[in-house]
């Protein structure tokens, strides 16, 4: 079975509030490129990635006069994917969700959101007390994107847990100086390391409980992605994947970058810096798993247009990767 994460950027942008996907001339939300084109590279990619099932991240908005489901099931219908069936959990207001599409074939998704008893790690769509500056006064926090909890069975019977998540971005907006960008960078450190900490709660939840597990989706950090990092001592990615001693997730390409503060490392993602004339790689999405899970994986992939040769090699597919998106697909081939 081939699992896949998915960060597509502006996905909503393509869809009409009744869900209609549009493939014509005008903008898209990506850059320089048109909704016919953004379509089209959508195309292409979804159906080279061939996958049971894509956590989609960035996925079209859900709400009262907007269905993300339906539109995210008429673009398998326009495209003809085999991944027909869409499922959002806790809707949001960023106009992105975090949606499962996939085979229902060669699975069965349950939204199935867990809370613990009070004064541990409540649902995603409540709020988490937690003390973020040491000052022993707790703060509120939230998701602005509250993960998607599913339960999944395959066709085979094999029963596993998988999150969807796409934590918050430390990025300063509105911030009008440097002291102003050092403090809202600091700000929003804190809250997405708050929102890493509750997520991991959950992991362990279930990694006590047996539960085989998957964690996917943008983190929007890694280790090493910036200075504000050493403050804190650890990325979002550190914590949710869990210390060496107590149960642990594992994703190849996090324990790569771990190993090393210089040299090459896996990104997933290429966005363009405008002030600085110039491209930005990083390492943001991951396919987590259990050690359960991790002995059934088979091989982890990361499509990216450049370093994966066979994603080279193929101009149509490397023109369309480059198109779609400005982060590339994550998948994991396992039997399950």
């Amino acid at each position: 079975m081939r699992i896949a994460c998915y960060n597509v950027e502006w996905f909503d942008r393509l869809f009409d509030d009744d869900g209609t996907l549009h493939s014509d001339d005008r903008w898209s939300g990506r850059r320089d490129v048109t909704r016919r084109a953004q379509v089209a590279a959508l195309n292409t990619v979804f159906k080279a990635l061939d996958a049971d099932a894509i956590m989609v991240i960035e996925a079209p908005d859900d709400h009262k006069q907007r269905s993300g489901e339906r539109a995210l099931e008429n673009f398998a219908k326009a495209c003809g994917l085999r991944t027909n069936k869409a499922l959002i959990g806790f809707t949001n207001t960023t106009q992105q969700e975090i949606t499962l599409l996939y085979d229902p074939k060669k699975l069965s998704a349950t939204h199935d959101p867990i809370g613990g008893v009070e004064g541990e790690f409540p649902r995603f769509d409540t709020a988490f007390e937690i003390d973020l500056d040491v000052d022993s006064r707790r703060e509120s926090v939230n998701f602005s994107k509250p993960p998607l909890e599913l339960a999944i069975e395959t066709s085979s019977g094999t029963r596993l847990r998988m999150i969807g998540a796409h934590l918050k971005s430390k990025a300063p907006h509105g911030a009008h100086n440097r002291d102003e960008v050092m403090r809202f960078s600091i700000a929003n450190r804190r809250k997405q390391l708050a929102q890493a900490v509750w997520l991991r709660g959950r992991v362990e939840t279930h990694l006590e409980a047996g539960d085989s597990l998957m964690v996917l989706g943008d983190l929007n950090d890694g280790p090493g992605l910036d200075e504000y990092e050493n403050l804190f001592g650890r990325s979002s990615v550190e914590i949710i994947l869990g210390e060496v001693g107590c149960p642990c997730l594992y994703d190849p390409n996090a324990a790569r970058a771990l190993e090393r503060k210089i040299g090459g490392s896996p990104t997933t993602s290429r966005f363009f810096l405008k002030r600085d004339n110039r491209f930005l790689q990083a390492l943001l999405d991951y396919i987590m798993v259990s050690d359960d899970l991790r002995s059934k994986a088979k091989s982890w992939r990361i499509w990216h247009p450049f370093d994966d040769p066979e994603c080279w090699s193929n101009i149509e597919l490397r023109d369309a990767l480059l198109t779609a998106s400005d982060h590339f697909p994550v998948t994991l081939d396992i039997d399950i």
